[in-house]
Protein backbone atom coordinates (compact mmCIF):
# COMPACT_ATOMS: atom_id res chain seq x y z
CA UNK A 1 0.00 0.00 0.00
CA UNK A 2 1.40 3.32 -0.90
CA UNK A 3 1.18 6.02 1.86
CA UNK A 4 -0.43 9.30 0.08
CA UNK A 5 1.71 12.75 -0.12
CA UNK A 6 1.54 15.13 2.71
CA UNK A 7 2.52 18.36 1.14
CA UNK A 8 1.30 20.18 -1.75
CA UNK A 9 4.47 19.79 -4.12
CA UNK A 10 3.71 15.49 -3.27
CA UNK A 11 0.60 15.92 -4.08
CA UNK A 12 1.19 17.54 -7.84
CA UNK A 13 3.77 15.14 -8.70
CA UNK A 14 1.56 12.24 -7.19
CA UNK A 15 -1.02 13.28 -9.38
CA UNK A 16 1.01 13.70 -12.49
CA UNK A 17 2.73 10.16 -11.50
CA UNK A 18 -1.07 8.30 -12.07
CA UNK A 19 -1.39 9.99 -15.31
CA UNK A 20 1.07 8.80 -17.17
CA UNK A 21 1.02 5.37 -15.28
CA UNK A 22 -2.56 5.26 -15.65
CA UNK A 23 -3.76 7.55 -18.04
CA UNK A 24 -6.63 9.61 -18.28
CA UNK A 25 -10.18 8.67 -17.50
CA UNK A 26 -11.72 8.14 -21.02
CA UNK A 27 -14.62 9.64 -20.04
CA UNK A 28 -13.33 12.93 -19.31
CA UNK A 29 -12.88 16.25 -21.95
CA UNK A 30 -9.87 16.99 -22.98
CA UNK A 31 -7.77 19.20 -20.91
CA UNK A 32 -5.83 21.90 -22.57
CA UNK A 33 -1.68 21.44 -22.44
CA UNK A 34 0.03 22.03 -18.89
CA UNK A 35 2.77 23.71 -21.12
CA UNK A 36 0.33 26.47 -22.26
CA UNK A 37 -0.22 29.75 -20.54
CA UNK A 38 -3.09 30.66 -18.59
CA UNK A 39 -6.03 32.99 -20.47
CA UNK A 40 -5.56 36.35 -19.30
CA UNK A 41 -8.20 37.71 -16.99
CA UNK A 42 -10.73 39.81 -19.22
CA UNK A 43 -10.10 43.53 -18.54
CA UNK A 44 -12.99 45.54 -16.53
CA UNK A 45 -14.01 47.98 -19.53
CA UNK A 46 -17.05 48.91 -17.84
CA UNK A 47 -15.30 49.81 -14.29
CA UNK A 48 -12.85 51.84 -16.59
CA UNK A 49 -15.77 53.47 -18.95
CA UNK A 50 -17.73 54.38 -15.70
CA UNK A 51 -14.48 55.99 -13.92
CA UNK A 52 -14.11 57.66 -17.47
CA UNK A 53 -17.97 59.07 -17.23
CA UNK A 54 -17.90 60.00 -13.78
CA UNK A 55 -14.48 62.01 -14.36
CA UNK A 56 -15.80 63.90 -17.15
CA UNK A 57 -19.11 64.70 -16.14
CA UNK A 58 -16.87 66.18 -12.85
CA UNK A 59 -14.58 68.29 -15.07
CA UNK A 60 -18.04 69.58 -17.06
CA UNK A 61 -19.77 70.28 -13.91
CA UNK A 62 -16.73 72.26 -12.85
CA UNK A 63 -16.13 74.29 -15.78
CA UNK A 64 -20.05 75.65 -16.08
CA UNK A 65 -19.20 76.34 -12.22
CA UNK A 66 -15.72 78.17 -12.12
CA UNK A 67 -14.56 75.74 -9.46
CA UNK A 68 -12.54 72.93 -9.64
CA UNK A 69 -13.64 72.18 -5.64
CA UNK A 70 -17.01 72.05 -5.59
CA UNK A 71 -19.75 73.03 -8.54
CA UNK A 72 -22.16 75.55 -7.91
CA UNK A 73 -25.66 73.34 -7.47
CA UNK A 74 -27.44 75.32 -10.21
CA UNK A 75 -24.99 73.61 -12.10
CA UNK A 76 -25.67 70.18 -10.83
CA UNK A 77 -29.74 70.72 -11.13
CA UNK A 78 -29.07 71.40 -14.38
CA UNK A 79 -27.31 68.24 -15.15
CA UNK A 80 -29.84 66.27 -13.51
CA UNK A 81 -29.26 66.17 -9.61
CA UNK A 82 -31.75 64.18 -7.33
CA UNK A 83 -34.76 66.59 -6.50
CA UNK A 84 -37.83 65.03 -4.87
CA UNK A 85 -40.25 68.03 -6.37
CA UNK A 86 -38.42 68.24 -9.88
CA UNK A 87 -38.72 63.89 -10.22
CA UNK A 88 -42.18 64.44 -9.11
CA UNK A 89 -43.47 66.71 -11.34
CA UNK A 90 -42.04 64.49 -14.29
CA UNK A 91 -38.35 64.48 -14.70
CA UNK A 92 -37.87 60.72 -13.89
CA UNK A 93 -34.53 61.06 -15.51
CA UNK A 94 -32.85 62.21 -12.80
CA UNK A 95 -33.15 59.50 -10.73
CA UNK A 96 -30.30 58.15 -12.83
CA UNK A 97 -28.46 60.70 -14.33
CA UNK A 98 -27.66 61.73 -9.87
CA UNK A 99 -25.73 58.75 -10.15
CA UNK A 100 -23.52 60.08 -12.64
CA UNK A 101 -22.97 63.34 -11.12
CA UNK A 102 -20.48 63.86 -7.76
CA UNK A 103 -20.73 67.04 -5.11
CA UNK A 104 -17.14 68.13 -4.64
CA UNK A 105 -13.10 67.23 -5.12
CA UNK A 106 -13.35 65.14 -2.10
CA UNK A 107 -17.05 63.23 -3.09
CA UNK A 108 -15.70 62.01 -6.22
CA UNK A 109 -12.37 60.82 -4.94
CA UNK A 110 -13.51 58.37 -2.68
CA UNK A 111 -16.39 57.71 -4.68
CA UNK A 112 -13.73 56.79 -7.68
CA UNK A 113 -11.34 54.78 -5.32
CA UNK A 114 -14.30 52.58 -4.24
CA UNK A 115 -15.44 51.72 -7.34
CA UNK A 116 -11.58 51.55 -9.00
CA UNK A 117 -11.12 49.26 -6.09
CA UNK A 118 -14.30 46.84 -5.64
CA UNK A 119 -14.98 47.14 -9.94
CA UNK A 120 -12.97 44.98 -11.50
CA UNK A 121 -13.23 42.18 -9.05
CA UNK A 122 -16.72 42.06 -9.57
CA UNK A 123 -16.80 42.39 -12.95
CA UNK A 124 -14.71 39.84 -13.64
CA UNK A 125 -16.61 37.28 -11.69
CA UNK A 126 -20.27 38.68 -12.99
CA UNK A 127 -19.32 39.17 -17.13
CA UNK A 128 -19.31 43.10 -18.45
CA UNK A 129 -23.24 42.92 -19.59
CA UNK A 130 -23.98 41.68 -15.90
CA UNK A 131 -21.80 43.79 -13.69
CA UNK A 132 -23.44 47.16 -15.68
CA UNK A 133 -26.72 46.13 -14.91
CA UNK A 134 -25.71 45.52 -11.53
CA UNK A 135 -23.96 48.98 -11.22
CA UNK A 136 -26.89 50.70 -13.05
CA UNK A 137 -29.62 49.25 -11.56
CA UNK A 138 -28.37 49.63 -8.62
CA UNK A 139 -27.93 53.10 -8.78
CA UNK A 140 -31.40 53.44 -9.60
CA UNK A 141 -32.81 51.37 -6.55
CA UNK A 142 -30.68 53.80 -4.20
CA UNK A 143 -32.27 57.13 -6.16
CA UNK A 144 -35.56 55.85 -5.44
CA UNK A 145 -34.86 54.69 -1.81
CA UNK A 146 -33.63 58.46 -1.72
CA UNK A 147 -36.42 59.79 -3.31
CA UNK A 148 -38.83 57.76 -1.13
CA UNK A 149 -37.31 58.72 3.10
CA UNK A 150 -35.09 61.72 1.84
CA UNK A 151 -36.70 65.33 0.73
CA UNK A 152 -32.75 66.48 0.28
CA UNK A 153 -31.48 67.03 -3.01
CA UNK A 154 -28.40 64.47 -4.06
CA UNK A 155 -25.94 63.37 -6.29
CA UNK A 156 -23.28 61.00 -6.31
CA UNK A 157 -22.19 56.96 -7.63
CA UNK A 158 -22.37 55.74 -3.96
CA UNK A 159 -26.08 53.71 -4.00
CA UNK A 160 -24.25 52.09 -7.38
CA UNK A 161 -21.18 51.54 -5.43
CA UNK A 162 -22.97 49.89 -2.28
CA UNK A 163 -24.86 48.03 -5.03
CA UNK A 164 -21.66 46.58 -6.11
CA UNK A 165 -20.39 45.71 -2.76
CA UNK A 166 -23.63 43.82 -2.00
CA UNK A 167 -23.45 41.71 -5.68
CA UNK A 168 -19.28 40.83 -4.75
CA UNK A 169 -20.59 39.92 -1.02
CA UNK A 170 -23.64 37.99 -2.46
CA UNK A 171 -20.83 35.85 -5.01
CA UNK A 172 -18.64 35.40 -2.30
CA UNK A 173 -21.80 34.37 0.00
CA UNK A 174 -23.62 31.74 -2.77
CA UNK A 175 -20.37 30.00 -3.40
CA UNK A 176 -18.77 30.02 0.15
CA UNK A 177 -18.77 26.34 0.08
CA UNK A 178 -17.04 25.71 -3.32
CA UNK A 179 -14.42 28.29 -2.81
CA UNK A 180 -13.69 27.46 1.29
CA UNK A 181 -11.83 29.65 3.96
CA UNK A 182 -11.53 31.83 1.43
CA UNK A 183 -14.86 32.50 0.32
CA UNK A 184 -16.42 33.12 4.11
CA UNK A 185 -13.83 35.31 5.27
CA UNK A 186 -15.04 37.16 2.28
CA UNK A 187 -18.09 37.36 3.36
CA UNK A 188 -17.20 38.23 6.25
CA UNK A 189 -14.95 41.29 5.61
CA UNK A 190 -17.40 43.01 3.09
CA UNK A 191 -20.19 42.54 5.50
CA UNK A 192 -18.04 44.39 7.72
CA UNK A 193 -17.26 47.08 4.93
CA UNK A 194 -20.85 47.34 4.44
CA UNK A 195 -21.85 47.82 8.09
CA UNK A 196 -19.09 50.32 8.46
CA UNK A 197 -19.79 52.44 5.68
CA UNK A 198 -23.73 52.67 6.88
CA UNK A 199 -22.85 53.48 10.12
CA UNK A 200 -20.79 56.08 9.07
CA UNK A 201 -23.88 57.57 7.07
CA UNK A 202 -26.19 57.76 9.50
CA UNK A 203 -23.69 59.27 12.18
CA UNK A 204 -23.43 61.89 9.37
CA UNK A 205 -27.11 62.80 9.14
CA UNK A 206 -27.95 65.87 6.91
CA UNK A 207 -24.61 65.11 4.84
CA UNK A 208 -24.73 61.76 3.35
CA UNK A 209 -27.09 60.24 1.90
CA UNK A 210 -28.24 57.31 3.80
CA UNK A 211 -31.05 55.97 2.36
CA UNK A 212 -29.24 56.30 -1.30
CA UNK A 213 -26.76 53.75 0.56
CA UNK A 214 -28.79 51.29 1.72
CA UNK A 215 -31.00 51.35 -1.02
CA UNK A 216 -27.91 50.75 -3.58
CA UNK A 217 -27.12 48.15 -0.99
CA UNK A 218 -30.26 46.21 -0.69
CA UNK A 219 -30.69 46.25 -4.60
CA UNK A 220 -26.97 45.38 -5.06
CA UNK A 221 -27.68 41.97 -3.33
CA UNK A 222 -30.97 41.62 -4.94
CA UNK A 223 -29.67 42.10 -8.57
CA UNK A 224 -26.43 39.79 -7.70
CA UNK A 225 -28.77 36.83 -6.38
CA UNK A 226 -30.39 37.00 -10.02
CA UNK A 227 -27.00 37.35 -11.82
CA UNK A 228 -24.34 36.06 -9.73
CA UNK A 229 -22.32 33.06 -11.29
CA UNK A 230 -22.31 29.80 -9.30
CA UNK A 231 -19.30 27.98 -8.76
CA UNK A 232 -19.49 24.39 -9.57
CA UNK A 233 -16.15 22.01 -8.58
CA UNK A 234 -15.48 19.18 -11.23
CA UNK A 235 -14.22 16.37 -9.19
CA UNK A 236 -13.19 14.46 -12.68
CA UNK A 237 -10.13 16.82 -13.36
CA UNK A 238 -6.41 16.65 -11.54
CA UNK A 239 -6.39 19.12 -9.49
CA UNK A 240 -10.16 19.64 -9.55
CA UNK A 241 -11.46 22.96 -11.99
CA UNK A 242 -13.91 25.52 -10.94
CA UNK A 243 -16.96 25.93 -13.58
CA UNK A 244 -18.77 28.87 -13.57
CA UNK A 245 -22.59 28.96 -14.55
CA UNK A 246 -25.26 31.16 -14.01
CA UNK A 247 -29.03 30.75 -13.36
CA UNK A 248 -30.92 30.24 -16.75
CA UNK A 249 -33.69 32.59 -15.09
CA UNK A 250 -31.41 35.06 -14.16
CA UNK A 251 -32.30 37.99 -16.58
CA UNK A 252 -36.26 37.30 -16.02
CA UNK A 253 -35.84 37.67 -12.18
CA UNK A 254 -33.53 40.83 -13.56
CA UNK A 255 -35.86 42.54 -15.02
CA UNK A 256 -38.61 41.66 -12.64
CA UNK A 257 -37.00 43.46 -9.93
CA UNK A 258 -36.80 46.70 -12.23
CA UNK A 259 -40.04 46.48 -12.45
CA UNK A 260 -40.71 46.36 -8.60
CA UNK A 261 -38.35 49.07 -8.39
CA UNK A 262 -40.49 51.36 -11.14
CA UNK A 263 -43.77 50.12 -9.54
CA UNK A 264 -42.43 51.00 -6.05
CA UNK A 265 -41.72 54.22 -7.30
CA UNK A 266 -44.87 55.02 -8.89
CA UNK A 267 -46.65 54.07 -5.10
CA UNK A 268 -44.65 56.34 -3.30
CA UNK A 269 -44.79 59.75 -2.41
CA UNK A 270 -41.67 61.53 -2.03
CA UNK A 271 -40.11 62.62 1.13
Amino acid sequence: MTRPPDEPDEIEEFLRRAEREFGRRPDLPEEPPRSSPPPAPPRPVVTYSMLWVIGIIYLLSCVLSGSFFQPDFPVLLALGAKVNERIANGEVWRLVTAIFLHANLIHIFFNGYALSVLGPETERFYGHGRFLTLYLLSGLGGSIASYTFSPAPAVGASGAIFGVIGGLGIFYYLNRQALGDFGRNQVRGIVAIAFINLLIGFAAQGIIDNWGHLGGLVSGVLIGTALSPRLVVDWRFFPPMLIRRFLPQGWLWTMAIALMMMVLFGLVAPA
